[in-house]
């Protein structure tokens, strides 16, 4: 998800991770005299400032990596004398010497933006060839059936905004919440608890409600967790943020994990946002965390970030955009390693058509299974939400087209997991369809 998208309903939270030259026309060619005729011949128009002759037998090469037209020979202007000094008419009716004929070749300029069409066209290509490449394999992703008996493993999640914590839901939303989530596979609920403040403090009044909230979730859906989900924005791509390379900011923000657990949560979900690849200081937060929630007997859970579709995409998109976005896939196991739950934000794709949707959720189910260890819960996200906008087509990403593309790289990869399940963002912005898409495509038994 990305960080700043939490429930609607509340204030905005910050944890909602050269000028062408015009063609100059060809110069006419000096009418040669009649035989016979003893008129002078006229001379022929002087080439125009800055043309250049044409060099014989230069032609453009295929590459535009030929010398550049102003280098190709000298001005036509000092090539000789012009046609009227090369010499006396034929003076007994003779021919006389016709003047050297303007040349039919493109002038430079032509010539220029010639080579220039050939250099774009060259990168377009370099571009364009490898994501239709990569397109392609998406779309073949996608196709094929699913093994039998990839459905839910009672491992699923759902994400709920602020509104459960913070007084506005009541004892009968809990009754409804039951009522919808009774015959699926969800076991966990990350409730939206946070956001973090920037120095990793975190003011209880943000989750006064949780008592009674994780009361009347074990008493209304036994055996169903309540985790405190936790977030802020990192100051990796600004100068504002939560800072982790601070080790009194990752001390903090322990301590908050100490706080929401003595208030019920039976578990803490982090989503810090944009987190780059190869961060230490976020394994390091990692490794104090899960020695926190070991003690207490309390689960440690994240949301992750896609994994690199190609290896390095996260270096070239960083590079050229300044965000990263994607995981190396050896990074993304080493978070799996230090938690207990590891919930991919498969969704915010960038994917245009269903069909390519799926074949990359099933390509990041793949990549996911490679690196997650049997004892860690993987999970991946389904979109319950639905915006149109840079990243995200909603026409495109869509409940059944993940559910299918999950259930696929499951059966490619390793159709008997048994740690594994969906994650579903977000309970306020789902629709019915929403809903009845994960239970007749996944949740079914």
């Amino acid at each position: 998800m990305e960080a700043e998208r939490h429930d609607r309903n509340t204030e905005p939270n910050r944890a909602t991770p050269p000028d062408r030259t015009p063609e100059t026309p060809p110069t006419p060619a000096a009418t040669p005299p009649a035989r016979g005729d003893a008129r002078p011949t006229p001379a022929a128009t002087p080439p125009a400032p800055g043309d250049v002759a044409p060099v014989p037998g230069d032609v453009p090469s295929g590459r535009g990596d030929g010398p550049p037209a102003s280098d190709a020979g000298p001005p036509a202007s000092d090539a000789g004398p012009p046609a009227s000094d090369a010499g006396p008419p034929a003076a007994d009716g003779g021919d006389a010497s016709p003047p050297p004929p303007a040349s039919g070749a493109p002038r430079p300029p032509a010539r220029r933006r010639r080579r220039l069409r050939r250099v774009l066209g060259a990168v377009l290509l370099v571009l364009v060839l490898p994501l239709l490449t990569a397109e392609t394999a998406l779309r073949v992703n996608y196709t094929g059936s699913p093994a039998p008996g990839t459905l839910t493993r009672d491992k699923d999640a759902l994400w709920l905004g602020h509104a459960w914590v913070d007084g506005r839901k009541s004892d009968e939303d809990v009754r409804a919440l039951a009522e919808r989530l009774r015959g699926t596979g969800i076991r966990d609920l990350y409730v939206h608890a946070g956001p973090l403040e920037h120095d990793g403090t975190l003011p209880k009044a943000a989750y006064r409600k949780a008592g009674r909230l994780v009361a009347a979730v074990h008493r209304e859906l036994p055996g169903v967790r309540v985790q405190a989900w936790l977030g802020d924005v990192l100051a990796t791509e600004g100068p504002h943020g939560l800072r982790l390379e601070r080790a009194a900011t990752r001390a903090a923000i322990v301590a908050s994990a100490r706080d929401v657990l003595a208030a019920g949560f039976e578990g803490t979900h982090f989503d810090l946002e944009p987190l780059h690849s190869g961060d230490r200081d976020y394994l390091s937060l990692l490794d104090d965390l899960r020695a926190l929630t070991r003690a207490q007997h309390a689960v440690l859970s994240v949301a992750a970030h896609q994994i690199d579709p190609l290896p390095g995409f996260h270096s070239f998109w960083g590079t050229t955009t300044g965000h990263p976005k994607w995981w190396s896939q050896a990074y993304f196991g080493q978070v799996a390693r230090r938690v207990d739950q590891i919930a991919v934000m498969s969704y915010d794709t960038m994917q245009p058509l269903q069909s390519l949707y799926g074949g990359y959720v099933a390509q990041q189910t793949s990549l996911a299974l490679e690196v997650t260890p049997e004892s860690t819960d993987l999970l991946m996200g389904l979109p319950f939400y639905h915006e149109n906008r840079f990243g995200h087509w909603a026409h495109a990403e869509t409940v059944p087209a993940a559910v299918r593309g999950v259930r696929l790289g499951l059966s490619r990869t390793d159709a008997d997991r048994a740690r594994f399940g969906v994650a579903l963002y977000v309970d306020f912005a789902a629709t019915e369809a929403d809903w009845a898409a994960y239970r007749e495509g996944w949740a079914r038994r």
